[in-house]
């Protein structure tokens, strides 16, 4: 085994025991559970709620549509497709939610800047997933193999495994580490989730936006550990209040499945 994918599984491995130790003391312990949530509940309508999901979709949309037509006099190949379309795509549905939130939001709430305490809940977020993730993970692979179904990577994924090129990784590095975190939390966190949290039963709340958010990722062999990742995420937002510690969360995950997947570890 090469070094670096030594010290990386050394690394993974400490991080895991920190959340693992984080997953009691902030989750499971007693004076953990008693803590009240911290989310608001999201005071629109429900054609409001609809203008919301129209405009994100609408906008995502254009976004693809906005990419056909310069491959068209721009031929581009599968890799930059693979990483302009995403960027496109993510970049459209930010769009939409800055229309609906400009044209349609009668009573702005200020945008809050990241402070340190975000950072932090965020990075303790990300680390109590880990733990989850990784068992989630494991019974869900077993689950395939009995079902003969062949282990596929996401798209992404493989080409940062195998591409040579320096820009191309950092394109992805960027996409993933910056741009979906911010898109799919303001979506399915801070879009889908708070508005549901009161309206249907807990359950189905915490559900509902996680399996939306898999299958946005278009990959079985990943979905029910994204399931497990998103309603991670929903917890710690119901918890903290805040946005910002999911974004942070998921840009740090992201992060590590990139630097995992480039020290050679099967991810």
């Amino acid at each position: 085994m090469p070094p670096v994918t030594s010290t990386a599984l050394a690394v993974e491995f400490a991080l895991l025991i920190g959340g693992l130790v984080l997953l009691w003391r902030l989750t499971l312990g007693a004076a953990a559970r008693e803590r009240p949530a911290l989310l608001p509940a999201w005071d629109v309508t429900l054609s409001d709620f609809f203008l919301f999901i129209w405009l994100v979709i609408l906008g995502g949309v254009a976004g693809q549509y906005g990419l056909s037509l310069y491959s068209k006099h721009h031929p581009l190949d599968k890799a930059h497709l693979t990483i302009i379309g995403t960027a496109a795509f993510h970049g459209g549905m930010l769009l939409g939610m800055a229309g609906y939130r400009v044209f349609f939001v009668r009573r702005k709430p200020p945008i809050a800047p990241l402070a340190g305490g975000v950072f932090r809940s965020g990075l303790a977020t990300f680390l109590i997933a880990l733990p989850v993730l990784t068992a989630v993970g494991l019974v869900w692979q077993g689950v395939l193999k009995l079902a003969h179904y062949p282990p596929e990577d996401q798209e992404a994924i493989d080409l940062l495994r195998h591409t040579d090129s320096t820009a191309l990784r950092i394109g992805l590095l960027v996409v993933a580490i910056l741009v979906a975190p911010i898109t799919e939390e303001l979506v399915f966190r801070a879009g889908i989730f708070r508005y549901v949290r009161t309206r249907l039963p807990r359950w189905v709340a915490l559900l509902l936006p996680a399996m939306l958010f898999a299958a946005l990722h278009n990959n079985l062999g990943t979905f029910v550990p994204l399931v497990a990742l998103a309603i991670v995420f929903s917890l710690a937002y119901e918890r903290t209040g805040s946005i910002g510690t999911t974004i942070v969360a998921h840009a740090l995950f992201n992060l590590n499945s990139a630097l995992l997947v480039l020290a050679g570890v099967d991810v």
